[in-house]
């Protein structure tokens, strides 16, 4: 099993997993025989605009930058517009291996004068201040922009800067300090000028033709006359008050590098290992593994000795006729399976929570065999929430078993709060965050028709599937307890600190956090610092270590609080276990404070309000691994031990 995971966790790092259907395109140099389907011309696509100082994305356009107006702009596929990527077409266009060499692209001019126009270069402005990037694409891959960082290392950015800003006392700020003739001080300094080198492997033995493997940019700025520019002089700045008409030239440079090292299949590999995860994934591994190994240690040790030795003397004391007192767990045997108090709610977020748990199993586990690599753009997000939509009948159906396993009759509320609490929660912090978005004019704001789609994914689809969960939920009989239940409540005595609810259910989320953390890490840095993430097959791994950890540690409080005496486990099973995403919101705080630079209300706001998603989300899913986990473990215990 071991072997099987550590394989699943270097999927993500195999050459060859793309999902099928993404084949690789095939260039000739024009004018040639023209082989079929092979392009001539290489067309360049933009992304929406981002920075990690604000959570605010932009279109493109948004900035005035030189536009296509002709072209119709490529469709999106839901995960793309949940994220805020816009990918429209760029003026951008070169022929295969054909050089070319300070090319006009177009001049935008501004009049201080003119209101319109003003705000068009404040805004411009505004986004060299907080250092948005501009993120290109060329055969359905990142242009990336390479520079040398400490140790000899060399980091690929998928995405440059528009800009970069000189303080007034001189300091330069974010990319200005790539050049030294960035001097100029209470100026911004605009990327004006790139030069681009796109990297071709010929392909030998298949067909003819050439496959673009990788596409690198070099961001310069330029002070080029309107008419004939000539990418020399001194760089390009406005003054934070410039006045007056101001223009500005955007040109290009290209050049063609034939790479026989690098297969289509494999070239993403040169972003990925530019950034220094592997090591600190592995020692996340193995760190997440000695914290099971120790628990399975400890749940081991009660298992096969203090509970062989707690069953054998109970069902040997059954023997004799002078039983002495019942003491330890067997003592609560008559109201262990008692319903808990509001069980309403508890079998809701149970059926919540089991429809997460198989989104995210099924979704790991395509994305750890290539189905939604990066080169398949909003593909994770996609399939998530298909998945979810679709997986309304075992959440219907868990949460109707279980609320009748808890004596329940009012089922028709149940079906409702099932179908329409978590996800309505979930929708309305979505929603709130979306007027945000939309208020600020950002990219990510998601239009109106997209959120009637998603409406109707779910009350067309996921709530009419909980319907027909909780139908077959009902009609089943309720669980079966292996002992009777007692008509009086026995009093619960009085605990130790230790062994009261509260502290129980802050340790029990200690060691779970403990194997996610570092993970945590960076799933949060490609959110919000826009780094790519492609280690699903390290977050597989560590998600069966979470839902392991997650259960030892939830048995292992379990069985102290029943030696105890207190029968009330369905609850702070839940709870135990849930309390992960209690840490989770710390350390996102922690993480907002300390390594992210985000400033702006709306900015903040966004953050927390996204958080607040993922937590409850987060929330749901480990309790229920807890209470599922306690639930087998109460049962099978008290199924192997004699009950007059």
């Amino acid at each position: 099993m071991l072997q099987w995971l550590l394989g699943a966790a270097l999927l993500a790092r195999a050459a060859g997993f793309y999902l099928p259907g993404l084949a690789p395109v095939s260039f000739c140099e024009p004018g040639k025989d023209q082989v079929p389907d092979c392009k001539s011309t290489i067309e360049l696509f933009v992304n929406r605009l981002d920075s990690v100082e604000s959570v605010l994305p932009y279109e493109y356009t948004a900035f005035d930058f030189c536009s296509e107006k002709k072209m119709k702009r490529p469709s999106e596929n839901l995960g793309q517009v949940l994220f805020g990527e816009r990918i429209e077409p760029s003026p951008y266009k070169f022929e295969f291996k054909k050089p070319a060499m300070c090319q006009k692209v177009c001049t935008q001019t501004y009049d201080t004068n003119s209101p319109p126009d003003k705000a068009k270069l404040d805004f411009l402005k505004k986004g060299m201040l907080l250092n948005y990037q501009h993120h290109w694409i060329v055969d359905n891959m990142p242009v990336t922009w390479c520079y040398d960082v400490e140790d000899g290392q060399k980091f690929c950015n998928p995405g440059f800067p528009i800009g970069c800003y000189v303080t007034e006392a001189g300091r330069p700020k974010d990319a200005c300090v790539v050049n030294s003739n960035f001097n100029e001080k209470d100026a911004f300094y605009i990327f004006n000028h790139v030069d681009i080198t796109i990297h071709y492997h010929i392909v030998e033995h298949e067909q003819l033709g050439a496959r673009l493997v990788a596409a690198k940019i070099e961001p310069k700025s330029y002070e080029n006359p309107n008419d004939s520019p000539d990418c020399t002089g001194g760089p390009k700045f406005l003054k934070k008050k410039q006045t007056g008409v101001f223009n500005i030239p955007y040109t290009y440079s290209i050049n063609f590098v034939e790479d026989k090292n690098i297969r289509w299949a494999s070239r993403w590999d040169y972003i990925l290992e530019s950034m220094p995860h592997t090591n600190i994934q592995w020692f996340s591994i193995m760190n997440s593994l000695v914290i099971v190994l120790f628990l399975s240690g400890m749940v081991a040790m009660i298992m096969l000795r203090t509970l062989h030795k707690d069953i054998a003397r109970y069902n040997q004391m059954d023997s004799v006729e002078d039983a002495q007192e019942e003491f330890g767990w067997k003592l609560v045997h008559g109201d262990v399976f008692r319903p808990p108090r509001k069980g309403m709610l508890l079998s809701v977020f149970l059926g919540s929570g089991t429809q997460i748990f198989i989104m995210t199993f099924v979704t790991l586990f395509f994305a750890c065999l290539g189905f939604l690599s990066p080169a398949n753009r909003g593909a994770l997000m996609t399939c998530a929430v298909v998945l979810w939509v679709l997986l309304g009948t075992p959440a219907g159906y868990v949460a109707a078993r279980l609320y009748k396993s808890f004596g329940g009759e009012k089922w028709k509320t149940n079906v409702l709060l099932t179908a329409f609490l978590c996800p309505g929660v979930v929708f309305a912090d979505f929603f709130v965050m979306n007027l945000i978005l939309w208020g600020e004019g950002s990219s990510a704001a998601i239009p109106f028709g997209t959120l009637v789609a998603i409406l109707a994914l779910w009350f067309c689809i996921s709530v009419p599937l909980t319907f027909i969960g909780a139908y077959f939920g009902f009609k089943k009989t309720g669980i079966e307890h292996p002992v009777r239940t007692n008509q009086i409540p026995r009093q619960v005595p009085e605990q130790s600190f230790y062994t009261k609810p509260f502290p129980g259910i802050i340790m029990g989320g200690i060691l779970p956090f403990g194997c996610i953390f570092i993970q945590l890490f960076f799933i949060l840095n490609s959110i919000w610092s826009h780094q790519m993430y492609y280690m699903f097959g390290f977050l597989f791994l560590v998600f069966i270590i979470l839902v392991i950890t997650c259960s030892e540690a939830t048995i292992l409080l379990c069985y102290f609080h029943l030696c105890a005496e207190d029968y009330h486990w369905q609850w702070r099973s839940f709870l135990t276990s849930g309390f992960t995403a209690v840490y989770f919101l710390v350390y996102a705080v922690h993480y907002f404070f300390s390594k992210l630079q985000i400033t702006g209300l709306a900015s903040t706001i966004l953050y927390f309000g996204y958080t607040m998603i993922m937590a409850l989300i987060f929330f749901l899913f480990t309790g229920s691994i807890g209470f599922f986990a306690c639930f087998w473990f109460v049962t099978k215990i008290y199924s192997v031990v004699k009950v007059d």
